[in-house]
């Protein structure tokens, strides 16, 4: 617009110097008529009647039909009445003109942007054709006195990548703005020195005061709580999160990148009121445990629902999930947010949608990433010579005339590193294990689409390789792989200006090829051996000279004795396959019904079918095991005997697991109002009836009724009403029906109900406005059911199950007792008064928006009853045979989460984020069927206690010596000497028994989370960092798991090793109490002498990325390359020191990982 007019001034001034302008400028205006005229021949078209209409009504009709998006002046619209519509196939453009110019009213249109302006009667005009974004504009350009300049730029996020769709206006003149397009570029006409402000759905708006040059690129940091910010509530609705009553959080899919292939292990710490964690580092056993404000049950589901567009799926689906395909991502943690998804919803949920295509040239993504991963922390265990030493003791530290494991002369024998064969000294963790493995991920999306269809195409493939250190003579591998690939096709259709249609294809499958028991099950075998026994294998002796086998070592104690275990061979005589697929199909309607019944109603209609199996085959051989003839060697002569020649093998065999096959079939429908009012009065309203069918053949179906399909069904809905933006009020209800429970309380009604006050849009808040843009208030309350009680297998409590032929229960008669006849069991009594578990929750909130600072706190209870339990004392004079069980317990939690946003981004390039987040969740049980305790051990009841609470014995040191026994209560759990452990006598009768148990520690499921990090960058450079940690949490070291010299076979942890109390060192406090062979049951009591804390921070990830400058890649035609460095868990800080703190008791599941990654980010 005004460049146009600069130089109309500058011929008329210089026309010697512009002439070659004036010509540049005809030839342009004479090619943009020619594509002007092209254009109106295929514009869009409006039909629209109506009498007494608002003029913004009009307008959303308009964006709804078009996909134009509106700008106009807070208050140019209102009031604005339309008389008497009719437009009938009135092309855009005419359809504008006849409303607007009886209103005194114009518009610009720019790129996908309606801007309406008020019309200047007093200004000259000119009708001119201007190239904004190379696109044909119709405008009219008021002549004033103010020098003129058009600036143009791109707008990218802190990562480089382009943003569409960016509101560019100017401070403080109405009307004057436009939109980038899908390159992230604009053009806009401007007074020089004006103020330009950039607005994004998701970042932080930027302001760029005094603008004099033409070239302005900008930069937009992501903002997660943002006012504007629009967030997904489920059941395909929005709302914006100004006015959003519940407590929902969302994450920016940036936010998930992890080198991982596995999504769940990027939440730790990523969303206030969620607690994760993780139990193992294992390809395909990695997903992380998490839960919303903690877990509120003691039923057997705690986890939460999992959407992902819509549809139901489980936590391994959500693990394969990939960051580059994720358009948004939330979090519905209240009553107010959950209750539309009914009984499903009863521990919160998570709503995931994916990417949609985008109207434009088509978008070629491909990501490549090649890490390297290790252990976070090894188990360090005693070097064999200390195995030896120690293990001599231990024999006779409880019988000092007990025969000696190992003979001075062989201990002296392997620290002079004699004979290997004869003597060894295996290193089993440095054999069987390498310090590191590479694995790839790779992804491609390609995104596009015109007015009609748009699309989205995206696949990718992970693989994750384990650390198993495989002998190359077996001509198979049996480390793990695990290749992962996943392809998604969605595709957008606009049948009619009111008709969507939207066509979902997903598939996932998993390979996987690995140790026979898994990885963890190789670490366990490994501290499960005896160090010096024998080797892994022997050499060949003569008669043996031939074998093609492996000569695995062992030992046999005598003639008929058992073996020892041999990891080496444990791990390479065999390999597991095991395949898993996913299927899913979608379809989804959706028509607006504005014209046809009412101005904002919508139906929607999604039907979708899912197919699922797994399978698993495992070959195996039986190892040939040999132990060294000591005899024959000593006269020189190298002689192996072999110990199973009759069951060994050469040849595999194999065994398949039951496959699993499953298939769910989904139904959903639903009716959507939002209207506006007055533009004061915002009312909205959703109906939605859900229909779910699933069946399955596994492992699982082991009765008539498990094999039956699964039906659920259920009608929900909610309705709103805000006022002026600043009262919002909205009540929901569930009506579930589940067929586990008896028609007379099959269905259940569950009501909620929220409101909010936004203080930060009140008049009196004005003066503040500038320093407080959002203090917003909110409280919910409501009720939700949940039917996932019992377990799995009880499908339908109404019913008895009796098998009526089990051999288990036969009986034998006749003479002799030769005949025999199967008998009768009762697994499950009829119940018909068994029904829903109930939840009833309460939210109060806060959303605080100062600066550049987003504060958002919650405070939530959740208060369960019906919880189903199993009745504590039954005479057993009633005769039955199995449990009875009752709606009877009862169980509260209450959590705190806060999260703090700040971003901002200046005009030089540099831009800063910082976050916070902190979780506090804890439970108790209110109501819980146990035995009545007698008077003064109350405190052995579990009500008032954690959910999760560990219970034991206090230890108080170790014995001194058997004075110390003698003068101390008698401790009933077996033998103990000086150097076991002492306990406390709770209840001073003199004795310790159970009846001296009591709660210790914090819970083992952790209550408070904590995350923190920050992003910085400049320009195209971007460094950015997060810590983790979780807190108030105890776990055990489990002591007969851990306890060396088992059976000859148990390794010696060196930790164990450095601290115990021994006749030499008699330390009270200890690490490891007396030593011994066997499992001392004493010392295996749960006790605080082997609780530790659970808390730990952990350095989850750092990243430094460079994006290359835009005019480096032209000529290749890349529109972005990004390449980057990124580690995962890099440092832990923690007081336990044994092993991953993470892990918990799990000391020998496979070790979670730290990852090295280079990752390369083109776009075409």
């Amino acid at each position: 617009m005004n460049n146009v007019e600069n130089c109309y001034r500058c011929f008329e001034k210089y026309p010697g110097v512009c002439r070659w302008k004036k010509l540049k400028l005809v030839f342009t205006f004479v090619f943009l008529m020619v594509l002007h005229v092209n254009a109106n021949t295929f514009s869009q078209t409006i039909s629209y009647s109506k009498s007494n209409v608002s003029l913004t009504d009009f307008l959303k009709v308009v964006k709804s039909k078009t996909n134009y998006n509106i700008i106009a002046k807070g208050n140019l619209l209102k009031g604005k009445v339309l008389k008497n519509v009719k437009l009938v196939n009135t092309p855009l453009e005419e359809a504008l003109q006849q409303v607007l110019f009886p209103l005194d009213l114009q518009y610009i249109m720019e790129k996908k942007a309606i801007i309406i302006i008020e019309k200047k009667e007093d200004t000259r005009k000119m009708s001119v054709v201007t190239k904004v974004n190379y696109m044909p504009v119709q405008i009219a350009v008021p002549i004033n006195q103010q020098e003129k300049i058009a600036v143009s730029g791109t707008v990218k996020d802190s990562l480089g990548t382009v943003i569409s769709s960016v509101s560019v206006t100017v401070k403080g003149r109405s009307g004057i703005g436009t939109t980038t397009d899908q390159n992230g570029r604009y053009i806009l006409d401007i007074n020089k020195g004006e103020t330009l402000i950039f607005r994004s759905v998701g970042y932080a708006a930027l302001e760029i005061p005094n603008v004099e040059k033409p070239t302005l690129d900008v930069m937009l940091t992501s903002v997660n709580q943002g006012i504007e910010e629009v967030v997904v509530t489920g059941f395909g609705t929005t709302q914006k999160k100004e006015s959003l009553v519940g407590a929902v959080t969302t994450i920016s899919p940036k936010e998930l990148k992890t080198s991982s292939s596995n999504l769940t292990t990027a939440l730790q710490g990523r969303v206030a009121g969620m607690i994760a964690y993780q139990t193992s580092g294992e390809p395909g056993q990695d997903n992380a445990q998490f839960f919303i404000r903690g877990a509120a049950s003691f039923g057997y589901k705690t986890e939460p629902l999992i959407l992902i567009d819509g549809l139901e799926l489980n936590s391994t689906d959500l693990a394969r999930l990939q960051p580059n395909d994720i358009e948004s991502f939330s979090i519905l943690k209240d009553a107010t947010s959950a209750a539309v998804y009914g009984a499903r919803g009863a521990n919160g949920v998570i709503l995931v949608t994916t990417k949609r295509g985008r109207e434009g040239k088509a978008i070629l993504n491909f990501q490549l990433d090649r890490n390297t991963s290790a252990p976070t922390r090894n188990l360090e265990l005693a070097d064999p010579i200390t195995y030896m030493i120690k293990a001599n003791e231990a024999a006779i530290n409880r019988s000092p005339e007990a025969v000696t494991p190992y003979f001075q002369s062989k201990i002296d024998a392997t620290i002079a590193g004699m004979d290997p064969n004869l003597y060894p000294a295996n290193d089993w963790m440095g054999m069987l294990l390498k310090k590191s493995t590479t694995n790839t991920k790779a992804n491609m999306s390609i995104r596009g689409g015109g007015k009609v269809a748009s699309y989205f195409v995206t696949g990718s493939m992970n693989t994750d390789n384990g650390i198993l250190n495989v002998d190359k003579r077996n001509n198979f591998n049996n480390n793990i792989k695990l290749n992962s690939y996943s392809l998604r096709s969605n595709v957008d259709m606009k049948l009619t200006s009111s008709t969507d249609l939207a066509v979902r294809m997903y598939g996932n499958f998993d390979d996987y090829n690995g140790p026979l028991n898994g990885g963890s099950a190789v670490y366990s075998s490994i501290v499960n051996t005896n160090p010096v026994r024998f080797p892994a294998y022997y050499k060949p002796d003569e008669a043996n000279e031939f074998t093609e086998h492996i000569l695995f070592g062992n030992y046999q104690s005598s003639e008929g004795a058992g073996f020892y275990n041999n990891p080496y061979a444990e791990m390479v005589r065999g390999y597991q396959d095991y395949s898993r697929s996913l299927m899913l199909s979608q379809l989804e309607l959706k028509q607006d019904l504005s014209e046809i019944l009412l101005q904002g109603l919508k139906l929607r209609f999604m039907a979708s079918t899912q197919r699922r199996s797994y399978f698993s085959i495992n070959r195996k051989y039986n190892p040939y095991y040999y132990m060294l003839d000591e005899g024959s060697l000593m006269n020189g002569v190298y002689n192996l005997i072999q110990l199973n020649e009759l069951t060994g093998s050469n040849t595999l065999d194999y065994t398949q697991s039951p496959k699993e096959v499953a298939t769910s079939s989904y139904g959903e429908l639903a009716l959507n109002y939002d209207q506006v009012f007055a533009d004061k009065h915002s009312v909205s309203a959703l109906l939605v009836g859900i229909l779910r069918n699933s069946i399955e053949s596994s492992a699982k179906t082991t009765s008539l009724q498990t094999s039956l399909p699964y039906r659920n069904l259920g009608v929900s809905g909610r309705a709103s009403y805000g006022y002026d933006s600043r009262y919002m009020i909205e009540v929901n209800f569930g009506l579930n029906g589940s067929e586990r429970f008896h028609k007379d309380s099959r269905y259940g009604f569950f009501p909620s109900a929220g409101v909010a006050w936004n203080i930060a849009n009140e008049s009196f808040w004005k003066p503040m406005s500038d320093i407080v843009k959002q203090f917003k208030l909110r409280a919910t309350y409501g009720f939700i059911g949940n039917d996932a009680i019992g377990g799995p297998e009880d499908r339908f409590f109404y019913l008895s199950d009796v098998q009526l032929n089990n051999p288990a229960m036969s009986y034998s008669f006749g003479e002799n007792f030769t005949r025999n006849r199967p008998g009768v069991s009762i697994n499950r009594y009829d119940n018909i008064f068994i029904t829903w578990e109930k939840s009833r929750r309460l939210n109060l909130g806060m959303d605080l928006n100062i600066k550049d600072f987003t504060i958002v706190a919650d405070y939530s209870t959740d208060h369960r009853t019906n919880i189903l339990m199993n009745r504590a004392f039954i005479p057993s004079t009633m005769g039955l045979a199995a449990a009875v069980r009752a709606n009877v317990g009862k169980a509260k939690s209450e959590a705190f989460e806060a999260s703090v946003d700040y971003n901002k981004g200046f005009a030089s390039g540099y831009w800063l984020g910082l976050r916070a987040n902190f979780t506090y969740a804890t439970n108790r049980y209110l109501v819980y069927e146990e035995s009545e305790y007698p008077k003064g051990e109350e405190y052995r009841s579990v009500v008032g206690n954690p959910l999760s609470q560990g219970y034991g014995l206090i230890a108080e040191r170790l014995f001194i010596d058997e004075e110390d026994i003698r003068n101390s209560p008698l401790q009933t759990y077996g033998e103990y000497m000086p150097g076991d452990i002492k306990f406390r006598d709770i209840n001073r009768d003199g004795r310790i028994t159970d009846a001296d148990r009591v709660p210790l520690g914090f819970p083992t499921s952790p209550e408070v989370t904590v995350g923190f990090g920050f992003s910085m960058g400049y320009k195209g450079l971007d460094f950015s960092s997060f810590f983790s940690g979780l807190g108030r949490r105890s776990f055990w070291i489990n002591y007969g798991a851990t306890s060396p010299f088992i059976g000859d076979q148990r390794a010696f942890l060196k930790a164990y090793a450095d601290d115990h109390w021994s006749e030499e060192n008699k330390n009270l406090y200890a690490l490891w109490p007396r030593l011994s062979s066997a499992v001392n049951n004493n010392n295996a009591q749960q006790s605080t002498w082997f609780m530790r804390d659970g808390s730990f921070l952990r350095l989850k990830q750092v990243e430094l990325g460079y994006t290359l400058p835009e005019h480096w890649l032209s000529k290749l035609k890349i529109s972005k390359l990004r390449v980057y460095v990124l580690g995962n868990n890099l440092l832990t800080f923690s007081k336990f020191k044994l092993w991953d703190v993470e892990l918990g008791g799990n000391a020998f599941n496979y070790p979670i990982q730290r990852v090295y990654n280079f990752g390369i980010n083109l776009t075409f």
